[in-house]
């Protein structure tokens, strides 16, 4: 079941036409978030970021699309035993339908569909995880860099590059050849007691995670956080590298060419992470 323009269609229907701008031109961006028992994590974050990428992208807000609008129609698909699971739900908003660059009243529609978590908590996975910098093709630094598009077509070449050489993601550069993100999400790179994450700026997607994560370590008296740009050879000198993601929590990196390494920071900070976010839940959720 998913939740189209407020009605709730079954999966698999046939919904967009041909001219489907989000198909098209690629005119669509969205928002993946977390639903546990019924409560959207971080909503006021997600929120506010689509509201702010709509704006940018000069994309008409209907004057009913409030915080409490999008909660509803989020929960609107879940059934009552749907409520007590954990949910990944991608809430999708396009232009409407004119394949022309200029033909278009701006006006949006949307579509929200969701898929079954394993654990209501961001687990750490112990999994290997080697990474590999991603070199045919830069992310500019500029604004619509940061926003979460349906223009992902870097990162689907750089994922089926990762998959053709045993990589389980890439790290993707800007055009300064400056390292700003994994295709899963945003990086952190630990070295000492320093923590480290490009800065927005340099173009990398600006995520709700990486948001909590930078303001979660900021107040640590244990580690110093940088924001600042990240070298390709600060990757093989650091002690830990990781991955953060609004679904996946923290992804510790195992290896990144001839170096291995450990998850020490991943682990102390996942448990501060999952704390954080219930707090961010309703009372007496």
């Amino acid at each position: 079941m998913f939740n189209f323009n407020g009605g709730l269609l079954e999966d698999n229907s046939s919904f967009l036409n041909e001219k489907n701008r989000g198909v098209q031109l690629g005119d669509a961006v969205f928002e993946e978030l977390r639903v546990v028992n019924g409560e959207i994590i971080y909503l006021e974050d997600h929120y506010l970021r689509l509201m702010s990428s709509m704006r940018i992208l000069r994309m008409e807000i209907p004057m009913n699309f409030t915080m409490e609008f999008m909660e509803a129609e989020i929960l609107k698909i879940f059934s009552e035993s749907d409520l007590k699971k954990a949910k990944r739900v991608k809430f999708n908003v396009f232009r409407n339908s004119q394949e022309d660059y200029f033909d278009s009243d701006n006006s949006i529609s949307y579509f929200i569909n969701s898929s079954t978590l394993e654990s209501p908590f961001f687990v750490l996975n112990n999994s290997i995880y080697e990474v590999e910098l991603f070199k045919d093709f830069y992310k500019n630094s500029t604004m619509l860099s940061n926003l979460d598009t349906n223009n992902k077509i870097l990162s689907v070449v750089a994922a089926i590059y990762a998959r053709e050489n045993d990589y389980q993601d890439c790290l993707l550069l800007n055009e300064r050849k400056q390292v700003i993100e994994a295709i899963n999400g945003n990086i952190f790179v630990v070295k000492g007691s320093q923590v480290k994450t490009p800065p927005i700026t340099d173009g990398c997607t600006n995520g709700i995670l990486r948001k909590k994560l930078v303001e979660l370590i900021s107040n640590l008296k244990e580690f110093e956080f940088v924001e600042d740009s990240v070298s390709p050879f600060e990757l093989q000198k650091a002690d830990e590298l990781f991955i953060v993601n609004a679904i996946d929590g923290i992804i510790p990196i195992t290896k990144y060419r001839k170096k291995d390494f450990v998850n020490t920071v991943s682990k102390s900070l996942l448990g501060k992470l999952n704390a954080a976010a219930r707090l961010s839940l309703s009372p007496g959720s």
